[in-house]
């Protein structure tokens, strides 16, 4: 069983910085893992994905430029470097996992991905 366990959450003003962690138990069952947010009242939204097999990455309009996904497979983690974080950054945080056919189309269906972990909070204060 696929497990993420996520860490790195916490309270900036904005403009600062967080490093969000996934951390993969069977990191090689998945080879798309993707962080969303929910904010409340809110609806879940994808915010950036990578595809772990050649590292290519995908982004919402609404982040690019200031986060960036990485990956450090000796480490079976997933990171999300969050910068110029801003007050509608603010929300719950979660990894997914999703093991897709190769040349699968970019998306942040939540469906396609069949593992999630716990969440992170961050909030981001003016």
């Amino acid at each position: 069983q696929v497990q993420m366990v996520e860490s790195g959450g916490g309270s900036v003003q904005a403009g600062g910085s967080l490093r969000l962690s996934c951390v993969l138990r069977f990191f090689y069952s998945v080879n798309r893992v993707g962080w969303f947010r929910q904010a409340p009242g809110k609806e879940r939204e994808g915010v950036a994905a990578i595809y772990t097999v050649d590292g290519s990455t995908y982004y919402a309009d609404s982040v690019k430029g200031r986060f960036t996904i990485s990956q450090d497979r000796s480490k079976n983690t997933v990171y999300l470097q969050t910068n110029s974080l801003k007050p509608e950054d603010t929300g719950i945080y979660y990894c997914a996992g999703a093991r897709v056919p190769a040349g699968t189309r970019w998306s942040f269906d939540s469906q396609v991905y069949d593992y999630w972990g716990q969440g992170t909070q961050v909030t981001v204060s003016s």
